[in-house]
């Protein structure tokens, strides 16, 4: 078995956790040749609904939404985003840093990037954007704990765990 770190997974959905597991990700990968894939997803039921929304245009009238072309858009919103965020708080641990946007089930994207990559860790918020299915963990993150085959390191926000007085 290798323990050895080099590629660290760090999923970001640009929720109020997002920052922390990018810091995270940042301090386990402090030998200078291991590298940070940045992760965002863009959740196939968004896509799903603009289709809905799109078929219930009329078909003889002009197209007001290409789906392939919201997609496109979105994905380059999505990486203008990390870019910036990346730029803003992590500029001089940038080069170490590899941004990727995916569409699809979230964990599923994660475990799959997580193997075509060759991630030897995973860094994720135990809450992201679609925090309501969940108490304690979200959804994905929950799904990614089960069935990575990789360790996963789970952030959380101190101040919203803040252990009892004894």
């Amino acid at each position: 078995m290798n323990t050895k770190i080099h590629k660290i997974l760090a999923c970001v959905d640009f929720s109020e956790y997002s920052l922390m597991v990018l810091q995270h990700a940042v301090a386990l990968a402090s030998a200078p040749d291991m590298q940070i894939i940045v992760l965002n997803v863009i959740h196939q039921r968004d896509i799903n609904g603009m289709k809905m929304a799109v078929g219930y245009f009329p078909v003889d009238g002009p197209v007001l939404v290409n789906i392939d072309d919201y997609v496109e858009d979105l994905k380059k919103d999505r990486m203008n985003q990390l870019k910036h965020l990346v730029k803003e708080h992590f500029f001089t641990e940038k080069s170490k840093m590899h941004l990727m946007v995916d569409t699809g089930i979230p964990y599923a994207c994660i475990l799959k990037t997580a193997e075509t990559e060759n991630a030897d860790l995973i860094v994720i918020a135990n809450k992201g954007r679609g925090n309501l299915s969940r108490v304690l963990l979200g959804s994905a993150a929950e799904k990614v704990f089960r069935h990575s085959p990789v360790p996963v390191v789970c952030v959380r926000d101190p101040k919203k765990f803040i252990r009892g007085e004894k």
